[in-house]
């Protein structure tokens, strides 16, 4: 008469290594009829097929990528080959070809108007680039990355914010009246939402404004509000374990998020730099990079 539900919202890249190394690879070898002796795993090998290969909150597809290893073994054995091979980064790639996922480090700039925001999705986390850009016109504000309504509100009221506090950045009050402003978030073929992206957006523009780069290793996730106070948002687990994937170092997060923080594995928030922020004038401080001379 009741249903107990146990999530499990996805893997830290050590917890896969460790499975694939004490329960994928001696199950796959089995399956083909392998020993260690025949093909031996080794780290380098394992950690190449999580992050070049697979993309994913659990390990079905590392499997998947483990199996492939060993068929190509097994093949060369039913052929007659004495084959003693030892799976490193080399023969990995060797046997899976190009990489199917390219590390989201690569994506990122030091330009003004690049920031990386944080996203909950049905299979874990993710990182998403919001770009902002201007051009001259009369004040118009475009959004554009296969935005739900949400999303798009987000958006208004960031540049809405940043026009409100113009003279306190440093901005001329009318700067808008000669320029059209355009946000952008790229993967257009994935239909996004949710109001978690505001402090991120709000990021994009003032940096694009100040000319000052958003820094590389920092990502952000938050709603805003016209007064400027960051609303809590949920995820926060699956939002780090993505900004730990992609190599982040500091992370800012709503100060009401404090609580989530304890369902972070600890490894992750050893390597992850956390800033609890309330208010939005805490941000810029924080994300930019000095001005430029």
């Amino acid at each position: 008469d009741r249903l107990e539900v146990i999530e499990v919202p996805g893997y830290t890249r050590m917890e896969k290594k460790m499975i694939a190394k004490e329960f994928l690879c001696p199950k796959q070898l089995s399956a083909h009829g392998l020993t260690d002796e025949r093909l031996e795993f080794k780290d380098d090998g394992i950690e190449t097929i999580i992050d070049n290969y697979t993309r994913e909150a659990g390990v079905r597809g590392l499997e998947r990528e483990i199996g492939a290893c060993c068929r190509h073994i097994a093949m060369r054995l039913a052929e007659g080959e004495d084959v003693r091979a030892t799976a490193d980064s080399a023969y990995v790639e060797k046997v899976l070809g190009p990489q199917k996922y390219t590390p989201d480090l690569a994506e990122r700039t030091s330009s003004p108007g690049v920031a990386t925001g944080l996203a909950w999705t049905p299979s874990g986390g993710d990182i998403l680039f919001i770009e902002a850009t201007k051009m001259p016109g009369r004040g118009e504000v475009m959004v554009t990355g296969n935005l739900k309504g949400v999303m798009q509100e987000s958006a208004a009221a960031a540049v809405t914010f940043v026009r409100s506090r113009a003279k306190d950045l440093g901005l001329d009050p009318e700067f808008l009246k000669n320029i059209d402003l355009h946000l952008h978030v790229p993967k257009g073929a994935t239909p996004k939402d949710g109001p978690s992206a505001g402090i991120t957006m709000f990021s994009a523009v003032a940096s694009l404004l100040l000319q000052c780069p958003v820094k590389k290793e920092f990502a952000m996730t938050g709603e805003i509000t016209l007064r400027g106070n960051i609303l809590p948002v949920g995820g926060i687990k699956e939002k780090l374990l993505a900004a730990h994937r992609a190599g982040i170092k500091e992370v800012l997060v709503p100060n009401r998020n404090e609580r989530d923080l304890e369902e972070v594995p600890k490894d992750v928030l050893g390597e992850i730099k956390v800033h609890l922020v309330k208010r939005v004038d805490e941000v810029l401080p924080l994300v930019l990079e000095p001005p430029p001379p």
